[in-house]
């Protein structure tokens, strides 16, 4: 079954197929921002070395800083796809929300050895404020379903 709306055997739609219909979630919508900013800081270094170290200061070992934006560029397209699929399944909020707490972990860390520069701290925060959105995504959401379950008691 190739179809966009698969059905299963109840013949009711597959609960995270992309349903245009559907309004966004919260959680969704978290996906598609983090996805945005891990694509654009991801493929940042890629795309020009030269701006990327002007920002963070001088890199030694390029191929890691290449390595490094090539797997956070990959994370983005499993988010972004994720958020367009509207699939918010618990693995993909695991990789998006433990990929936040890991590069906050970094920035920080490396920050306070005065291995990285200072500028790192801006990352820390934005990553901050992504698992602040997922929180408050996943309270909205854990919300929404308690009232449906209450209205069908």
């Amino acid at each position: 079954m190739s179809s966009v709306m698969q059905r299963q055997s109840t013949n009711r739609p597959i609960e995270n197929d992309r349903n245009p219909r559907r309004p966004i979630s919260p959680t969704a919508y978290v996906l598609m921002v983090q996805g945005i900013y891990y694509l654009a800081t991801g493929i940042w270094p890629l795309v020009s070395i030269d701006t990327f170290q002007m920002v963070t200061g001088p890199k030694t070992d390029l191929w890691l800083v290449d390595t490094v934006g090539v797997l956070i560029a990959v994370i983005a397209v499993v988010l972004l796809v994720a958020a367009w699929r509207r699939q918010t399944i618990g693995e993909v909020i695991l990789l998006a929300v433990g990929s936040a707490l890991a590069l906050i972990g970094i920035d920080v860390i490396f920050v306070a050895q005065k291995v990285i520069p200072r500028i790192y701290l801006l990352d820390a925060a934005a990553e901050g404020a992504l698992v602040i959105a997922w929180i408050a995504a996943l309270i909205i959401e854990a919300r929404t379903l308690w009232k449906r379950s209450d209205s069908c008691l």
